[in-house]
């Protein structure tokens, strides 16, 4: 596969997930999809694919010891920006999952910060982190909206 294929397909894989979460959070098929790893080992086996093509004794001690324009230089290749994209779709997918599961077992409103992990990752963890406060603050006896499992594992 190419870099553009990859690329074209982790974009395309990522958004089923992002779907089932931010438009059927309490569905019991999303709760058993979202405690699966697979969708994680999927795109890492993908950025490890990629990351093995890019890292060369150059590459690796430029990375060692970044510098802006070293980084710059580094993502100006394709094959490094769709390398680089694969990564940032794993943790934002990553991040907005632990979002999920935190609304799941407490209740808490997650959506719109789900949705900021799908398009800004940071922003969206913030947005949960925030939201989190707030609940707690100012709503102590919030209950949760629908029973939660336990654990990941149990759904």
């Amino acid at each position: 596969m190419t870099a553009e294929q990859i690329f074209s397909f982790a974009n395309l894989f990522v958004l089923p997930f992002w779907a089932l979460m931010i438009f059927l959070p309490n569905w019991t098929v999303t709760r058993r999809v979202m405690g699966s790893y697979i969708p994680f080992l999927i795109l890492a086996s993908l950025y490890l694919y990629l990351l093995s093509g890019e890292i060369t004794s150059e590459s690796a001690q430029a990375l060692a010891n970044p510098k802006l324009g070293d980084i710059a230089r580094f993502f100006a290749d394709e094959s490094a920006a769709a390398t680089g994209w694969v990564h940032f779709l794993v943790l934002d997918l990553f991040v907005g999952r632990w979002v999920y599961w935190q609304g799941q077992e407490t209740g808490i409103w997650t959506v719109h910060s789900i949705a900021l992990c799908l398009f800004a990752g940071p922003l969206g963890l913030l947005s949960h982190i925030i939201t989190t406060w707030i609940t707690q603050k100012f709503f102590p006896n919030h209950p949760p909206e629908t029973p939660a499992p336990t654990s990941i594992a149990e759904s």
